[in-house]
């Protein structure tokens, strides 16, 4: 389902959206679409960059590998283990 906005444009950007339009042979609306598409991708990029850049400075300790670490939980839970 499509829904119908009304955008008002000053003549450069109206010109300026005609010719983005006519250099990709497409209709104003599909740029319009695409044009927003392209800010959200780029929204989404910053949040995830964002994400990574609290992740890695919250100096998590790397984890050990699988078999110390399943050595150390079957150790945990033995009896007389750490419960």
């Amino acid at each position: 389902m499509t829904n119908r906005l009304d955008v008002r444009l000053d003549v450069e950007h109206r010109r300026r959206l005609e010719e983005l339009a006519q250099e990709k042979g497409a209709a104003i609306s599909d740029v319009v679409r695409s044009l927003i598409d392209g800010a959200y991708e780029d929204i989404l990029r910053s949040r995830c960059k964002e994400a990574v850049e609290r992740l890695i400075g919250l100096n998590v300790e790397e984890p050990p590998d699988p078999d110390t670490l399943s050595r150390e939980l079957e150790a945990a839970h033995e009896p007389g283990g750490l419960h």
